[in-house]
């Protein structure tokens, strides 16, 4: 194989992504939908990550903008229904995995299932209203915080959002909602902590002015493909690309932009500077960084520190006292290279700190994003032209779910908003997050679960025990565009499916907030000469919830009386003040961006004091592995969320049933590369087949959600955040692959 280093025309002999190859297919597999496909490229936005491309374009950089993540999900939107004869045995779909159940087309129909029934009966809708409605009906009039709603992100706008949560709390339940919980909630716990506010500080056009990028665990080139289109043109401008994880992932090494000619033909060079951290060590290596800061002359920017934050003595002391022995430990970095990587951010004032699921997905996740705040603050980012801090979003619905109100808790001061303007009284108490949803859930003390797209059988640790969660409420509803495993498990009493328009079908038009805080209206796709596609009996979630929820409580009458989608914007101006202008997006291209190009520019922060706020953080104790042990992660390959669409992943050559690991570990343990080994953990064992590969050794990597057998049940005591990784052993087993 061709080495990194050289360089051949379009990558040929080189692990990469075939993108005019792959393109073509696309087309092939929407050539019975190829004007409407073309139309919602053109037109609509991304459903894919959080970019929030408007057509083929943006707001970043000229010219066209198109990757495969979006182009994967194209089919979504554009194939047939299946036949509802296929679920009446629901048994014999059991053995088939979720992307064999999507590739037999769109749910297009009304589906119940009772207990003891050996699959599921086409109903029709005024049958499935009235069931869902009595059901929620008894359970609200016995307790309705039995019932519970939770909603993906597979591209679910904000108007269906804000109808959701308005319709639990009407209902009376506040456990509502969304898959943030899963990826991103850390980030915004500890960044509202912080600075107030739990989004991106910054624009993506900052990213063509900066002088240094920095990613932890974050890999962007298979999860937000555009964004290398950013890197291209800022490295042009003389940034420089840094990367700290404990993989060396292929695509930010160099990456081949298909809508750039000299990229397309010969690749673009990304990232000069890498720091291999062990799984979750970033924390520790996060205060190391910041233990070197404070020896160096410019590593603290003092104005901003004394005029603009608060809590900055505390922090350093706790640094000063922390031992270099110890940061070692936890980080599995040496000193130096923390001091190396202090010198290169004080030589880059204009610095921005992107990070995902690497950082959050971790019992301490809020603690690692605290410390994350805690450097761009020591350096003075927030609010500054080409720096800031980025929580980069891999779907499109997470950033605007929890801003107009879909998250379990909110403060009095919405709460009273949203008395007054909807005239009643939602409940006050906290509600329970995705995660204590499950454990209710499974616990039997969930009645009803109300469930918008998702798999938790495949997207939360501990199968058996999503199972048990699954099947325990007397009413599970699924509401979704396509089959997946956990509409199969068997309900104790009733489970119904509920068929969704995707977000191009929905009459009026949509909108999502981007990564960078930008809401942008979708307009609806025209099909056939209507002015959207209407696939047999599939309706729009946010009318379904509206209709079942005013049945199970009519009074007081027109709470949830939306005759379009014109009218959820036009209240969620008026209950969501950040929001206010979403009322008047209405066309293609529509947007504006809440709290401007730059948060925090004048200084002051969104908390009481004005001030944003350090916090003393520290790695857990029980961070070091036994002997023998290894570090898992997971990992993402071609996919969408939990949603497969390939077994070999184009970047990186690994196929779905590879385990990444360092080859010192592999020799250590007798293992050769492409020999199938047991991965133990303390709750299960797998077999994959071992893969060497530019991994930091004592860790290894498997794809997700392959690996989620592995994974015990353990939560960020702050966030709910699930932990997606865990201590393992790794042996080999007498065959080869």
């Amino acid at each position: 194989m061709v080495g990194p280093s050289l360089k051949t025309p379009f990558g040929l002999g080189q692990t990469k992504p075939r993108h005019y190859l792959e393109m073509a297919r696309v087309a092939w597999r929407n050539r019975d939908e190829a004007g409407y496909a073309w139309r919602i490229l053109r037109d609509g936005v991304c459903d894919g990550c959080a970019l929030g491309t408007s057509g083929l374009r943006d707001w970043t950089l000229d010219g066209v903008h198109l990757c495969m993540v979006r182009l994967d999900l194209l089919r979504l939107n554009t194939m047939p229904a299946l036949d509802p004869a296929v679920l009446a045995d629901a048994g014999a779909l059991t053995a088939r995995g979720s992307t064999e159940l999507r590739a037999l087309g769109r749910l297009a129909h009304p589906m119940v299932r009772r207990a003891g029934e050996p699959g599921f009966r086409r109903v029709g809708w005024p049958e499935a209203v009235d069931l869902a409605a009595s059901r929620l009906a008894e359970v609200r009039e016995r307790d309705p915080t039995r019932a519970a709603f939770f909603l993906t992100s597979r591209g679910i706008p904000n108007e269906t959002y804000y109808v959701a949560q308005k319709a639990a709390r009407f209902l009376g339940t506040p456990h509502v909602d969304t898959a943030a919980r899963l990826c991103h909630a850390a980030s915004t716990i500890a960044l509202r902590r912080a600075l107030g506010v739990g989004a991106a500080t910054n624009s993506y056009r900052d990213w063509l002015d900066a002088e240094l990028i920095v990613f932890f665990g974050s890999n962007v080139p298979n999860n937000q493909p555009v964004t290398i289109k950013y890197l291209h043109f800022a490295r042009r401008r003389g940034t420089e690309i840094a990367v700290v994880n404990p993989y060396r992932e292929p695509g930010l090494d160099r990456y081949w932009v298909p809508s750039v000619a000299s990229s397309a033909l010969f690749g673009t060079d990304l990232a000069e500077h890498w720091y291999a951290v062990d799984t979750g060590g970033d924390l520790a290596f996060l205060n190391g960084t910041m233990k070197a800061l404070l020896d160096l002359p410019d590593g603290v920017a003092r104005d901003f520190v004394e005029r603009s934050t608060e809590g900055f003595a505390d922090v350093e002391a706790a640094l000063r006292d922390t031992s270099w022995e110890a940061i070692e430990q936890s980080s599995g970095v040496p000193r130096a290279e923390m001091e190396r990587f202090a010198g290169l951010l004080c030589s880059r004032p204009k610095t921005i700190l992107v990070w995902s699921m690497g950082l959050t997905q971790h019992r301490h996740g809020v603690d690692t994003v605290l410390a994350l705040a805690n450097l761009g603050l020591m350096r003075g980012l927030p609010g500054k032209a080409g720096a800031g801090l980025v929580p980069i979003r891999g779907h499109s619905g997470v950033q605007g779910g929890a801003e107009v109100g879909c998250a379990p808790e909110s403060d009095t001061e919405t709460l009273d908003r949203w008395a007054d303007a909807w005239g009643f009284e939602p409940p006050r108490g906290p509600g329970l997050a995705a995660t204590g949803q499950i454990e209710a859930a499974a616990a039997a003390a969930i009645d009803a679960w109300w469930i918008v797209g998702g798999n938790f059988l495949e997207t939360a640790p501990e199968p058996e025990r999503q199972k048990r969660a699954l099947h325990r409420p007397a009413l599970r509803i699924h509401q979704d565009v396509v089959l997946n495993t956990a509409m199969l498990v068997e309900p104790s009493d009733t489970v119904l499916l509920l068929p969704a328009t995707t977000r191009y079908e929905i009459p009026g038009g949509v909108t999502e907030t981007t990564t960078e805080r930008r809401i942008v209206f979708s307009p609806s796709i025209r099909h056939d000469g209507a002015e959207s596609r209407t696939l047999d009996e599939c309706r729009p979630e946010w009318e379904v919830l509206c209709e079942v929820v005013s049945r199970a409580r009519p009074d007081p009458p027109g709470v949830l009386g939306f005759g379009s989608t014109g009218a959820i914007r036009t209240e969620i101006a008026a209950t969501v003040p950040r929001y206010a202008g979403i009322e008047n997006l209405k066309r293609k291209g529509d947007q504006f961006q809440w709290g401007g190009p730059q948060l925090f520019e004048d200084g002051r922060f969104a908390t009481p004091s004005g001030r944003a706020r350090f916090h003393a953080v520290e790695p857990p104790a029980d961070r070091e592995p036994l002997d023998g042990e290894l570090f898992l992660s997971t990992r993402r390959g071609r996919q969408f969320n939990s949603m497969v669409h390939a077994v070999r992943d184009p970047l990186t050559g690994l196929e779905r049933s590879d385990l990444l690991m360092n080859a010192e570990d592999g020799r250590a343990r007798g293992i050769r590369a492409g020999q199938r080994v047991a991965v133990s953990s303390p709750v299960s064992r797998v077999e994959f087949v071992a893969r060497f590969g530019p991994i930091k050794a004592g860790n290894v990597e498997a794809h997700w959600p392959e690996c989620m057998e592995l994974l015990p049940w353990s939560l960020d005591p702050d966030s709910g955040e699930p932990e997606y990784g865990v201590r393992v052993r790794v042996e080999r087993t007498e065959a080869d692959a």
